[in-house]
């Protein structure tokens, strides 16, 4: 298995998309409550590989990914080429990012001296989505850029 298996609730939302990919492989409702119960380790290998393929899937269409934990911002642009990277670091120990508050002080103070920035870039290894995968298991969650996109904007 390349990533991980998708959980229950995960599968349980792509059930067509699950009953497709069985009906690729040739196998009936019938066959597959069958392998469930006779060779569960022959089900659980579909699943991985059910779950690889979505997996690979919004993987490949992934463009903005966001880490953000109490001092840190870590936003990701995701270019066919490399990784691109605004790295932010709040130094007042009592803001917390995560908060409606601390993201309130840090828009009225992103251009005090209790915050620092980072801009970096870095190509891909030999699997793009692995990288992905990386940062998404290192706590990143994919959206929509548009925080990133401010960040260009200002940075200008």
């Amino acid at each position: 298995m390349k990533y991980t298996r998708l959980t229950q609730q995960q599968l349980e939302e792509l059930q067509p998309e699950f009953i497709n990919f069985l009906a690729t492989q040739s196998i009936t409702a019938e066959e597959w409550r069958s392998l469930k119960n006779e060779k569960p380790e022959v089900a659980e290998e579909e699943l991985d590989v059910f779950s690889d393929l979505i997996w690979e899937g919004v993987l490949a269409k992934v463009t903005y990914l966001e880490n953000i934990s109490e001092q840190h911002m870590h936003l990701f642009y995701l270019t066919d080429k490399e990784m691109k990277l605004f790295s932010v670091k709040v130094l007042n120990p009592a803001i917390d990012l995560r908060t409606q508050e601390g993201f309130g002080w840090f828009k009225r103070n992103f251009q005090s001296d209790f915050v620092e920035y980072l801009t970096a870039s870095k190509a891909y290894s030999q699997d793009k989505n692995h990288d992905k995968f990386n940062l998404i298991q290192q706590g990143a969650v994919i959206t929509k850029g548009e925080l990133y996109q401010w960040f260009e904007r200002i940075m200008e």
